[in-house]
């Protein structure tokens, strides 16, 4: 407990570090302050009733930081943002160009990589915003509007998501941690006061054993989230001896860590993105006049409310994408070639394509682990939904998630903050 007053009082103490947290938080009240300034023409009462009860855009509003259930300006929040990422990443493993610019230059190739993102994000925050738009207007959430009106409405919901891309880029390059993710952190923590209301307006003594239930299955799931998070598999390095004139260099030990889950995170929250995106369309198809689009959405909408065929599309894909965040991240060949050229080497195995089999088993290994355990922690809050009836809980896992992975990422970076001071 000393050693952590201690940093806290560190952190103060350095004016830049100083700076760039009162940074970070100040672009964070400004993002709250965007997400409570609603778009005209609102009907509060039917949005409270729409919102009541919809699971489905429970779930993207996680994605808006909360801005969709005000339908602020920033109703769309980094949702595209997220989508053009996906996108762009599923390139990698479709185009050489793109995962020799991701892995192979560095810095400035993730800076390309995330600047077409931007770019990508643009034209899919212009389709959502008119989606959903449109959607809630056959809702009645929207009142009657000409159609110089609904295009500036399109235009301010797009504005507020590339608003909201800048300041999350603002604060990964001036503040502390990741701009995207802290966004999506300070939407699901502002949620936090109305939900601990509801839960204490709603309480029943009958509930209490659920409650505590509740409370146990939260904090096993932050204690499990902490360790796999944080476990590695060390992998033996020796370097081989080198002569140089009179002195010997290298023949030195040491390990490369690999981490359980490479991915974190990610996967979890790409899976959401896709299922999302065609419950979205479907919902909007069902609004149509068409009788081929009313059918296609009859047969798309009650296939997502199968609780079982959700789970298991849902299971898959955080198997995939856990996959295959872990190969665009960690690419054994890579570090076989680097290992090769440094004169370094895994003790029993030779160097080149045995050292990356050996290094490909390994990372396959652990990421089945890794997988097994977030399609888990993902689907653990559906089976307590399907237990004890209450929606909400389907919600609170996948913030749960987030929440902690994001905490934990912060304080990384800040010790690494501290760390660089010392030095």
């Amino acid at each position: 407990m000393n050693t952590f007053f201690t940093k806290v009082r560190l952190l103060f103490e350095d004016t830049s570090l100083r700076w760039r947290i009162f940074t970070t938080l100040g672009i964070l009240a400004l993002f709250r302050l965007g997400a409570a300034v609603p778009i005209p023409n609102v009907d509060v009462l039917a949005l409270e009733r729409f919102f009541s009860d919809n699971q489905f855009f429970g779930l993207l509003n996680i994605f808006s930081g909360g801005g969709l259930s005000n339908l602020s300006i920033m109703m769309l929040g980094v949702g595209p943002f997220i989508t053009g990422s996906i996108i762009m990443q599923l390139l990698t493993l479709i185009f050489p160009q793109f995962k020799e610019m991701y892995q192979e230059e560095g810095e400035a190739g993730r800076r390309k990589m995330a600047q077409y993102s931007r770019l990508l994000a643009v034209p899919l925050a212009a389709v959502q915003g008119f989606s959903l738009l449109v959607l809630l207007s056959r809702q009645g959430i929207l009142l009657p509007q000409s159609l110089f009106e609904q295009l500036v409405g399109i235009v301010v919901v797009v504005t507020g998501s590339i608003v909201l891309m800048w300041l999350g880029e603002l604060i990964s390059e001036y503040g502390v941690g990741n701009g995207v993710s802290l966004l999506i952190f300070a939407g699901i923590v502002s949620r936090l006061p109305s939900d601990i209301f509801q839960l204490y307006t709603n309480f029943e003594v009958s509930q209490v054993p659920l409650y505590l239930a509740f409370v146990v299955v939260a904090v096993v799931i932050v204690a499990a989230v902490v360790v796999i998070t944080e476990a590695e598999r060390p992998i033996p390095i020796t370097y081989a001896k080198q002569v140089r004139g009179n002195r010997v260099y290298g023949g030195i030990s040491t390990y490369l860590p690999i981490r359980l889950n490479n991915a974190g995170v990610m996967p979890i929250i790409f899976a959401l993105s896709i299922l999302l995106f065609p419950q979205m369309i479907a919902n909007f198809m069902a609004q149509s006049s068409v009788a081929i689009l009313q059918m296609i959405s009859g047969f798309i909408l009650p296939l997502f409310s199968n609780s079982w065929l959700y789970g298991a599309v849902y299971t898959i894909l955080v198997f995939v994408f856990t996959y295959f965040y872990s190969a665009v991240t960690f690419d054994p060949q890579m570090i076989s070639t680097n290992l090769q050229k440094s004169g370094a080497f895994i003790p029993g195995v030779r160097p080149g394509q045995p050292t990356t089999a050996h290094l490909g088993t390994i990372v396959s290994r652990l990421t089945l682990v890794g997988a097994f355990f977030l399609a888990v922690v993902a689907l653990l809050p559906l089976v307590m939904q399907g237990v004890t009836g209450m929606a909400a809980l389907a919600i609170g896992g996948t913030s749960l998630l987030i929440v902690v992975s994001v905490i934990l990422e912060l304080v990384k970076q800040l010790s690494a903050q501290l760390s660089m001071r010392e030095y």
